[in-house]
């Protein structure tokens, strides 16, 4: 890495706008990660990029094409790009080697690339070729690294990053006693979690959840309309859900994986693949269950998954030790009661310092709710 004091505020200025430019390709791209360029010579921006679809251009070369299009050369310019040029071929050819035959002088990475085919040979073709580098720190670097949580976790476990999504009470509740709870949140918080779901590769539910609401699952009300629906997935051990639910019978509209366990009989699973579901037979007991099915959908590309509810599936997954981040909408009521339906089921912490804390938590108003986005694990 190159210290600090290599990356000016210039640079942090470029680099904030290359953040930017990422961010427009999220919901788009994944498994790849979202990637934004801005190619500047002599002091002015000359051409800006991002990876806007799968398949399609990297970032990099989107800005040197956008460097083109408005009459300039790349020769002698500096690249700023929020994750280190890919070396190897895959949808695109090697964003490194359009670097080097386009004659930039510069080249300022926000975050490197944890992938197996990646680790650095990027950065090594760039210097071998007498292109500076330089690995931005701080905040940018930060701001990177968490753009692309999903494709870092991926990347160094094969399983995707876990968002819990949840609705709950001032008191801490997310049902009353008879299993009412539309709607704690308002419509303004349904809305964002509607984005969400286009944004996500995946998003999940256990059959408690499937049984008592028939979900659909789907990105819907958004302008403009979802670029993509998600994968939705429903944690169903004995292969319970009827053909005839909300879930099955839109599989033309989105895909959908039941995971289930090996008590499944094969009649109802053959019943579930007829109707056009996917089934998963994940293997083991509690944790182990868990990370089965993780591994799994990791296989098949799936790079984030959002956890819908209920609290038996929260609470299984975090007595697994696999909710990477936490989004909590708290609405101003107040449920009580003894047996209202907590958050979390499982087993949980034993004791207090046993506990999951969180390593960031940042706030939020959004309509009459609060809206606590806590982050518990950094990839």
């Amino acid at each position: 890495m190159a210290p600090a004091d290599l990356i000016t505020d210039e640079d942090r200025v470029h680099l904030l706008r290359a953040l930017e430019l990422a961010e427009l390709g999220r919901g788009r791209v994944s498994p790849n990660p979202v990637v934004g360029a801005v190619l500047v010579r002599d002091g002015e921006v000359v051409g800006e990029g991002f990876h806007a679809e799968l398949g399609g251009p990297h970032a990099e070369a989107a800005a040197l094409a956008d460097c083109r299009a408005r009459g300039h050369e790349p020769v002698g310019s500096t690249m700023y790009v929020t994750l280190e040029p890919c070396a190897h071929h895959g949808r695109q050819p090697p964003c490194a080697d359009a670097l080097v035959e386009s004659e930039v002088a510069r080249v300022v990475i926000a975050s490197d690339d944890p992938s197996e085919k990646a680790s650095g040979r990027g950065p090594g073709i760039l210097r071998d070729e007498g292109i500076e580098v330089e690995f931005a720190e701080g905040a940018e670097a930060a701001a990177a690294r968490l753009a692309n949580q999903p494709f870092r976790k991926h990347a160094r476990t094969g399983r995707p990053q876990v968002i819990c999504k949840l609705a709950m009470s001032l008191d801490g509740r997310t049902a009353t006693r008879e299993g009412d709870s539309k709607w704690i949140s308002g419509p303004d918080s349904r809305a964002i979690v509607h984005g969400w779901r286009a944004e996500a590769d995946a998003v999940a539910v256990g059959i408690g959840t499937a049984l008592a609401d028939d979900p659909l699952l789907t990105a819907r009300d958004l302008e403009p309309p979802a670029a993509r629906q998600p994968t939705r997935v429903v944690f169903d051990s004995a292969a319970r859900l009827p053909l005839d639910s909300a879930l099955v019978r839109s599989v033309a509209e989105a895909p959908l994986v039941v995971v289930t366990g090996p008590q499944a009989t094969t009649e109802s699973r053959t019943a579930l693949e007829n109707a056009g579901t996917e089934v998963i037979v994940a293997s083991g007991k509690g944790p182990a269950r868990i990370e089965s099915a993780l591994d799994e959908l990791g296989r098949r590309q799936i790079t984030s998954l959002m956890l819908e509810g209920g609290a038996t599936l929260a609470g299984a997954f975090l007595d697994a030790g696999e909710v990477d981040q936490l989004e909590v909408f708290v609405a101003p009521v107040v449920i009580g009661g003894a047996d209202a339906r907590p958050v979390f089921g499982g087993r949980g912490a034993e004791a207090i310092g046993d506990a999951v804390r969180a390593l960031e938590i940042a706030y939020a108003h959004v309509g009459e709710d609060i809206l606590i986005d806590a982050r518990l694990k950094e990839w």
